[in-house]
């Protein structure tokens, strides 16, 4: 924290971004999410290309006082290209984060899966670089997906590559409720 003139403290936010081939790069956000509604924050987490209920959701209904938790997605994987519906619930989805950004009522924005949506076409990066250079200064931004554009990752203050080394999926073990849904 900074102090202004007025001798008020002034938060600076950074840009977080969560990404690679491992396991744990919603769940990272989320840790900074419960920290931070925990320390008072006003939390908002858009989940892109994400549109099916999982444990997360019940677990932050809790909080639903400081975290606004949205789903912007069908509630299937997406496999090759998006269908009109998903660009159509991703770019409501942008139009909500915008206004989460710029509104003041936010101190935490999440874009869950970012970058799985900027390389499926779901939203564009340029978009992006512009939503990070406009935020507000005590605001901060964490994105999530896999494969980050290296644009967003050379602007990030915070670059976190989950690497995987062994995963039981690769066992033919599915996702289990409470541990990765």
């Amino acid at each position: 924290m900074e102090t202004s003139d007025q001798g008020r403290c002034v938060r600076r936010g950074y840009v977080h971004v969560y990404t690679g081939n491992g396991k744990g790069k919603t769940t990272a956000a989320l840790g900074l999410v419960l920290r931070a509604a925990g320390a008072g924050l006003r939390v908002f987490v858009a989940q892109f290309a994400k549109g099916s209920c999982s444990s997360e959701l019940h677990a932050l209904a809790r909080l639903a006082d400081r975290v606004t938790i949205r789903q912007f997605g069908l509630p299937r994987f997406i496999a090759g290209a998006p269908t009109r519906q998903d660009s159509a619930l991703a770019a409501a989805g942008l139009g909500e984060v915008h206004a989460a950004v710029h509104g003041g009522e936010y101190d935490v924005v999440v874009l869950d899966e970012a970058n799985i949506g900027t390389a499926m076409g779901l939203i564009d990066v340029d978009w992006l670089l512009d939503l990070i250079e406009a935020r507000p200064e005590h605001l901060e931004l964490v994105l999530t997906g896999r494969g980050a554009d290296p644009r967003i990752v050379a602007r990030a203050d915070l670059v976190t590559d989950m690497c995987e080394v062994k995963h039981y999926f690769r066992q033919g073990i599915p996702a289990r409720i409470g541990i990765e849904m």
